[in-house]
């Protein structure tokens, strides 16, 4: 009886494709992939790789659309980090998903602010004033705060950035709270009375949060963006360099030139 021996084909690697799975996170065949969202984050992330560039740290960026999907696309290994998301957000993710997320650097504040179309101060609202806010847990609490302390109505005692529509303790023109998707309330605005819009999507639509808002918050806000990682790649060198590129003082004075003050460094 003959028998067959097995025919054993070498595995071929391209050359390419192995220099680039060999290469250091952050060379030019492995750049750092980065998730930011559309307007004002995908604009100064676009700064911050150029000053990385120029010292031979390389990135590359995907904007999305949306608040969910860059942290999805973060769990699921297709980005290596993202700067998109504040405190509260990041916290919520990670008690709602069970991400395992950590941040490593501070990017920007977007400012939030309240706009109108139809009234020049939110003391000219009519009883009954539809007022839309973010219906994310966080900018949702975080609009609210911005209405109670401009005294469109009172929230319980205690209420902070995680405040809700419930908690809304006292509201004698009987405000009307609409909660919109955040990218969507700037189409929104025609619509509404008033409406609290954060500063990367009030931005790129013309409106400044310094001298169009009807109210805004202060510049000392938990909401600063952060440079978020997992948790495995907390001390990874390439993480470390990434957020000490928003900390360029080419970066800040771009931040600063760019957006006359609507949105503010926070590196």
């Amino acid at each position: 009886m003959l028998r067959r021996s097995a025919l054993v084909l070498p595995t071929l690697v391209l050359p390419g494709l192995a220099a680039a799975q060999g290469a250091e996170l952050g060379s030019a065949g492995r750049p750092v992939r980065v998730g930011v969202t559309q307007g004002v984050h995908a604009q100064v992330f676009e700064r911050v790789a150029e000053v990385l560039r120029r010292d031979g740290f390389h990135t590359r960026a995907t904007e999305f659309g949306d608040f969910i999907q860059p942290n999805a696309a973060l769990a699921a290994g297709d980005l290596d980090a993202n700067a998109y998301q504040h405190l509260p957000f990041l916290e919520a993710q990670r008690a709602s998903r069970g991400y395992d997320f950590v941040p490593v650097g501070r990017t920007v504040l977007t400012i939030m602010g309240v706009f109108s179309r139809r009234h020049r101060s939110l003391d000219a609202l009519p009883a009954g004033a539809r007022v839309a806010i973010p219906n994310d847990p966080t900018n949702g609490g975080r609009a609210l705060l911005i209405l109670a302390e401009a005294g469109l109505f009172r929230l319980r005692p205690g209420a902070d950035h995680r405040a809700t529509v419930a908690d809304i303790a006292d509201n004698p023109k009987r405000i009307r709270i609409v909660e919109l998707e955040a990218a969507s309330i700037v189409r929104a605005l025609e619509d509404v009375d008033a409406a609290a819009i954060t500063g990367n999507f009030a931005v790129p639509a013309g409106l400044n949060p310094l001298t169009d808002a009807l109210a805004r918050e202060r510049g000392d806000s938990v909401f600063t963006v952060l440079v978020v990682v997992r948790r495995r790649d907390e001390q990874a060198p390439w993480a470390k360099r990434l957020a000490e590129g928003y900390r360029a003082p080419e970066v800040r004075e771009f931040v600063e030139r760019t957006f006359s003050g609507a949105v503010i460094p926070g590196a």
